[in-house]
C-alpha cells in the first residue's frame, strides 16, 4: 500500500511538474508576445516620428525656395534699378557745360592729329 501510494505521490508530482512546465511555457509565449507589442509599438512610433521630421523637412526646404525665388527677384529689379541710375546719371553728365566743353576739346584734337598724320605720311616712304 506504501508503495502504490507512493506511486500515486510519485504520478501526482509528475503531472504538477508538467503543469508547472506548461504554465512556464505559457507564460514565456506570454512575455514573447508583450515584448513584440511593445517593439511594435516602439516601431510604430519611431515611423510617426520620422515621418513628422521628413514632413517639417519638405515645408522647410519649400519655404526656403521661395525664400530664395523672392530674393532673386528683389535682385534682379534693384539691379534694374541701378542700371537705370548710372544711365541716368551719365545722360546727366554728358549735359553739364564740361563735358561738352573736354568733348569739343577731344574733337578739334582728335582731327589736328588726323590732319599731322596726313602731312606726315607725304614726307615718310611706303614700305
Amino acid at each position: 500500500m506504501q508503495a502504490t501510494n507512493a506511486l500515486d505521490d510519485k504520478a501526482k508530482l509528475e503531472r504538477a511538474l508538467r503543469d508547472l512546465q506548461l504554465d512556464q511555457g505559457v507564460q514565456k509565449d506570454f512575455i514573447k508576445a508583450q515584448d513584440l507589442s511593445d517593439l511594435e509599438n516602439t516601431v510604430a512610433a519611431l515611423k510617426s516620428e520620422f515621418q513628422k521630421t521628413l514632413n517639417d523637412k519638405t515645408e522647410n526646404q519649400k519655404s526656403l525656395e521661395e525664400s530664395l525665388a523672392t530674393a532673386k527677384h528683389d535682385l534682379l529689379r534693384v539691379q534694374e534699378q541701378l542700371s537705370m541710375a548710372e544711365k541716368e546719371l551719365e545722360k546727366k553728365f554728358q549735359q553739364t557745360a564740361a563735358y561738352r566743353n573736354m568733348k569739343e576739346i577731344l574733337t578739334k584734337k582728335n582731327d589736328q592729329i588726323k590732319d599731322l598724320r596726313k602731312r606726315l605720311a607725304k614726307y615718310e616712304p611706303e614700305d
